[in-house]
């Protein structure tokens, strides 16, 4: 495991850490919705991460590649903050029940250019754990399929 991969690890860490401490502290607190009955969007959150090259959704590698630069993010959306474009990634998050998979396509013409990039998100959304991982062909196809979610560049 080289310095990059170490330190980008632990500030991943660090940055989920300081979720769960927060709603951690929330959760502490006397819950004025029993019975999982929570108000709309209450403690929602998703740490995400963008790795360009061909470091794979289940962890594995192509045959002789490295992984490149990766990019995270914790998104919190109560009220939307600490993503480049957190509302709108929230109100697509929001429209679709915290299910990446499930957010509405965005139409797009994408190059037919192999320029792996892997999409993970673990998080929170209306009390249920979140965990995604995807590897699309390129960011065009990324961003097609799940819009401003990952979009760390912005």
């Amino acid at each position: 495991m080289n310095h990059f991969t170490r330190s980008t690890t632990v500030r991943g860490a660090l940055l989920a850490a300081t979720a769960l401490l927060a709603v951690g502290q929330t959760s502490a607190q006397a819950d004025p919705y029993p019975h999982g009955h929570h108000r709309h969007g209450h403690g929602n959150w998703m740490y995400v991460t963008v790795t360009h090259g061909d470091a794979r959704a289940d962890g594995s590698r192509g045959s002789g590649s490295r992984a490149g630069a990766s990019r995270d993010a914790l998104l919190l959306c109560d009220p939307p903050r600490g993503h480049a474009r957190a509302a709108d990634a929230c109100a697509e998050l929001d429209a679709a029940s915290g299910d990446i998979g499930a957010v509405p396509r965005k139409d797009a013409l994408c190059p037919m250019i192999y320029a792996p990039v892997t999409a993970r998100a673990q998080g929170v959304w209306n009390g249920t754990r979140v965990t995604y991982a995807r590897t699309f062909s390129n960011t065009c196809e990324m961003s097609a399929l799940t819009r401003d979610v990952f979009a760390l560049d912005a």
